[in-house]
């Protein structure tokens, strides 16, 4: 069978909890270079994984002729500098959440892809899992009746970690990149509409370089439907999605960070609820798949590279609004 030649630009913890991983048991990936600015450090995850070949530098990985696509988990105020870098080298893309700090960047990095001819996706695992498609069909077969409302939380207690670079502003820090683009992306695909309007609060916290904390908010959707949301890195661990009908819900725990032992939908209409599932899938993997198949032309992206970007329009308004104590009007 033929295969994916991938390259990871950078060494950061999510490649080796994961991605490296998920590339390894896929059916259509290979794992040939991990770049590191520190060549030693590249090296010893090279070996750690038993990859081929390790760079001192990112450009020495994208100059290789033998890297069809690159995985770039950066910090997020590098996302955009390395994604058209790569794009340029003529690599495939696929870019850790959020995909850059604003849509106006984003947009950038979507037209130089375009331009390239590469694809480009943004590193959303969870909505390769196919549970996220049944949830679209049982929505739409109007089993819970009409959409209502949607809940998503996503929560976890990271504050004591202050070299993270999640707290550092500059660097695309806090939870809204971090988490909060897991419910507002689901909310978004779930409806299929963009958004009207949004209110956020946050907890801007000096101790963590004024990044946002913890964030709840509100989504306004058209016919009344809306998000209620709340994330961040300093509370106690949550991870729930409920989608609410006249007739009923459907709750998917964990939402965002499915595993093969835990991937159920529960499914309430009236008095009875079932449980669908588990499908025992591995949604890294079905994301690396689905990346090659697409590079390769057999199947269309699940979502397009503009998606990203009026995934970052939601998110440029959720922080305006919790930094401004408003509430903000999308166009």
């Amino acid at each position: 069978m033929k295969r994916l030649r991938w390259g990871i630009l950078g060494c950061a913890a999510i490649a080796d909890r994961a991605v490296i991983p998920a590339v390894l048991a896929s059916e259509t990936g290979e794992l040939v270079g991990v770049a590191s600015r520190n060549e030693e450090k590249a090296k010893a995850k090279a070996e750690e994984f038993g990859i081929p070949k390790h760079y001192g530098s990112y450009e020495a990985l994208l100059a290789d002729p033998d890297i069809d696509a690159v995985y770039i988990p950066l910090p997020n105020h590098l996302h955009k500098e390395w994604t058209i870098a790569a794009a340029k080298a003529g690599k495939h893309i696929l870019c850790e959440k959020p995909l850059a700090m604003n849509a106006a960047e984003a947009q950038e990095m979507v037209d130089a892809c375009k331009e390239a001819g590469v694809h480009l996706a943004e590193a959303f695992m969870y909505r390769h899992h196919p549970r996220i498609a049944r949830v679209k069909v049982i929505v739409a077969s109007g089993e819970i009746g009409a959409l209502r409302a949607i809940r998503g939380v996503f929560t976890y207690n990271g504050a004591a970690n202050k070299t993270d670079i999640r707290q550092v502003k500059e660097w695309g820090g806090g939870g809204l990149y971090d988490v909060g683009v897991y419910p507002l992306s689901a909310a978004r695909w779930i409806v299929g509409t963009e958004p009207e309007a949004v209110t956020v609060h946050a907890l801007f916290s000096p101790e963590h370089d004024n990044v946002d904390m913890m964030a709840s908010g509100l989504v306004e959707f058209a016919g009344g439907v809306a998000l209620t949301f709340d994330c961040g890195m300093w509370a106690s661990f949550r991870n729930e999605l409920e989608i609410v009908g006249t007739e009923g819900t459907i709750v998917l725990k964990p939402s965002f960070l499915p595993n093969k032992e835990n991937d159920t939908i529960v499914v309430q209409v009236g008095g009875e609820t079932r449980t669908e599932g588990p499908y025992g899938v591995d949604a890294y993997v079905a994301q690396s798949d689905q990346f090659a198949r697409v590079v390769w032309g057999e199947e269309a992206p699940l979502f397009s590279a503009q998606d990203a970007v009026e995934n970052m329009k939601l998110i440029d308004a959720c922080l305006a609004s919790a930094r401004q104590r408003q509430r903000v009007v999308m166009g």
